[in-house]
């Protein structure tokens, strides 16, 4: 296969520049800046395209094993490929919970059989998701893991947390911490503040994500073993990661599309699509986010892609499930970040392909000779508004409906396949 006239953006070699990519076997094959004569095998026109290492969410609920109704492995992987989307690290919270290498394999044997994407599966880092005693770290890895997180549920107890992060090392597992002080917050839906109280909704206040943010960082500096941080949402958060990372914490962390572009004034309506943990919270915190973007201290943006079917969602807004999808929205998010506020579009992209690959220790997110060849073809002058009838997931709770965007991904290449093709 040959992809010519493209623009290659690549933020692993910091290349922007028109060039021919050649694939075999399933690997980038070759390179070459101006052109190439050469077509004789399969040949993508890409004249007018970017050309973008296939995107690495590093955090989405698939919902199998367990919750099919609201999400497959299948119907979670078309969803990726139409979103330029070439590999998944999903979550542990199924049921049974991915703690043992048996659910791994699950997972994994499914992905080979139904997935058009590169199915990467984080195990959990306590049994059950229970808080109380370490997974099968170990048996995980050597099934197949790639990091460890109980997502969904945070690690109350310090101790856990501490031997979880030594345990972990040994296997060179990252583990990725849900920050909430849950008895701050137990019944809270949204962010806690003027607006929470005018709708007489219960909070969800900043200083429940801060403090677990502050305690994982002390924990990881005193231990010095890495820690990463997911879906931050507060200023205050931002404020202790950047205090963190200056004193030389390996502490890395990672941001939604939502956080970044919506604030709690969605929940005006109480329309529960945009009821999610954390909460979207207020217009200070969103724009510290954008700024902490900006000067690099964010290190990833991730969906925290999470289906719930539509008799689920359409309950009262207090006992509403949180959550939305967000995996054929990711790279337009991104897009418009980089529109709007003037961020380089090449660091936004290593958002999600450099850094997500380089802190899970995994092959992909580059464009060179050599590497996989997980290609996304993206139009960046595209204006479109996405619906409804866009969504290849099983679900279809998002607050971005509606919403108009500028790019489209055209074409999504998974090692040498063609796995998506726009109309």
């Amino acid at each position: 296969m040959w992809i010519k006239g493209g623009l290659i953006v690549d933020p692993a070699s910091n290349i922007q520049e028109k060039a021919d990519l050649y694939i075999k076997d399933g690997i980038i094959a070759g390179i070459y800046p101006g052109g190439s004569q050469k077509s004789d095998e399969m040949v993508i026109d890409a004249s007018g395209l970017w050309v973008l290492p296939g995107l690495i969410d590093m955090h989405v609920h698939l919902r199998d094993p367990g919750y099919e109704y609201k999400e497959d492995i299948s119907s979670g992987s078309l969803a990726a490929a139409a979103g330029g989307v070439t590999t998944l690290a999903c979550m542990a919270n199924t049921d049974p919970v991915n703690d043992n290498p048996s659910v791994t394999n699950y997972i994994l044997d499914k992905a080979r059989q139904v997935s058009k994407v590169r199915i990467l599966p984080v195990g959990a880092v306590t049994k059950g998701l229970k808080g109380k005693e370490l997974a099968e770290m170990g048996l995980m890895k050597k099934a197949g893991i790639v990091a460890v997180s109980d997502d969904g549920n945070p690690i109350e107890d310090s101790s856990l947390l501490r031997m979880a992060l030594e345990y972990a090392s040994t296997f060179g597992l990252t583990v990725m911490s849900h920050c909430q002080d849950r008895n701050m917050c137990a019944s809270g839906v949204m962010n806690e503040g003027a607006l929470s109280s005018l709708l007489g909704l219960p909070g969800i206040p900043p200083i429940s994500e801060d403090i677990m943010v502050a305690r994982d960082v002390l924990v990881s500096q005193y231990t010095g073993i890495p820690i990463h941080i997911t879906h931050i949402s507060t200023q205050g958060s931002v404020r202790i990661i950047e205090l963190a990372k200056h004193r030389g914490v390996k502490v890395t962390c990672d941001v939604t599309p939502h956080h970044l572009l919506l604030t709690e004034d969605r929940v005006r309506t109480y329309d529960t699509n945009a009821k999610m943990y954390p909460p979207l919270r207020n217009e200070a915190d969103r724009l510290s986010l954008i700024a902490a973007l900006k000067g690099s201290l964010i290190d990833c943006i991730a969906t925290d892609h999470a289906p719930h079917a539509r008799d689920e969602k359409d309950l009262d807004f207090d006992i509403a499930p949180f959550g939305m999808i967000g995996l054929q929205t990711l790279l337009p998010s991104i897009m418009k970040i980089h529109l709007d506020y003037g961020i380089d579009f090449i660091r936004l992209l290593a958002c999600v392909t450099a850094h997500p690959a380089r802190i899970f220790g995994i092959d992909g997110g580059e464009i060179k000779e050599g590497s996989r060849a997980d290609i996304t073809l993206f139009d960046p002058e595209a204006k479109w508004i996405f619906t409804e009838q866009d969504v290849k997931s099983k679900s279809k709770n998002s607050p971005f409906f509606g919403q108009e965007f500028t790019g489209r991904v055209v074409q999504t290449i998974v090692q040498g396949k063609t796995v998506y093709s726009g109309n």
